[in-house]
């Protein structure tokens, strides 16, 4: 994939269908009523700095605009918010001004970040055992009973007249995918499953279910 010569009348987004990070920014311009072109990182290995958009990082999602190129999740974000021309109030992670709701932002992107590592482990033929791995684990399993434990009363303190919350799309993207990369049942996580029902019934969610690009 090259991104030379593209037509920026409208964004693009360089991603994955099957990417929990590029799911939030996919819910997210759903959510705010911005139509984009979605191009596909087809080798998650590539070493090809292009094939990122020009993320130095080599990660996903990035979205490119006239204005510039937007590396990240939360970046991509929040300039979709800026091409947007709804009402939508959006709660972002510097509004969660609590300690339970900002701890738990937190934790779902540092969940985030741990699953992939387990999956590019698994992806890249790394090991699957030993004291690292064992660590990855647990830290895993700490961090999903603290959000199921918690996951209620941090939703509770969001304020009402919300439309969407950085916080809600992320923990929902995290738990969908856990299940859909096979790396966690969550089914007996029955706090964060409820949560997934309900939010999941949102058009955007509907329209942005994880599969695997062919």
């Amino acid at each position: 994939m090259t991104v030379a010569n593209e037509d920026l009348t409208r964004p693009i987004l360089i991603g994955r269908s099957s990417s929990h990070f590029t799911r939030i920014a996919r819910i997210f311009a759903a959510e705010l009523g911005v139509a984009y072109d979605f191009h596909i990182l087809r080798d998650i290995m590539s070493p090809n700095l292009q094939d990122y958009g020009g993320n130095p990082a080599l990660k996903i999602p990035v979205l490119r605009t006239a204005r510039g190129s937007w590396f990240g999740t939360l970046n991509v974000c929040r300039e979709l918010r800026r091409h947007s021309t709804n009402k939508a109030r959006v709660l972002w992670p510097e509004d969660l001004t609590e300690s339970l709701s900002a701890n738990m932002q937190e934790l779902v992107l540092q969940t985030m970040a741990t699953e992939v590592t387990i999956v590019m482990s698994r992806v890249g033929g790394g090991a699957q055992s030993g004291a690292h791995h064992d660590k990855l684990r647990t830290s895993l399993l700490n961090m999903m009973a603290w959000l199921e434990q918690n996951v209620d009363a941090a939703l509770a303190e969001l304020p009402s007249e919300r439309s969407v919350s950085f916080l809600e799309v992320s923990l929902y993207c995290l738990v969908m995918h856990l299940s859909f990369r096979e790396v966690l049942d969550t089914t007996p996580y029955a706090a964060l499953t409820a949560f997934c029902q309900r939010f999941g019934q949102r058009a955007s969610c509907v329209e942005t279910t994880f599969r695997f690009d062919t």
